[in-house]
């Protein structure tokens, strides 16, 4: 159990990494959006 966590730690750590910066994170939450709302329609 404890491996599982650790493994999933890790792996937020590298996709908060990949954004680099809070403002990078908006635009990826507002891509994902942008798509969702385009298959939606």
């Amino acid at each position: 159990m404890q491996k599982l966590m650790t493994a999933i730690l890790m792996g937020s750590f590298v996709l908060l990494a990949a954004c680099n910066t809070v403002k990078g994170l908006g635009r990826d939450i507002e891509s994902v959006g942008k798509t969702g709302e385009e298959v939606i329609n």
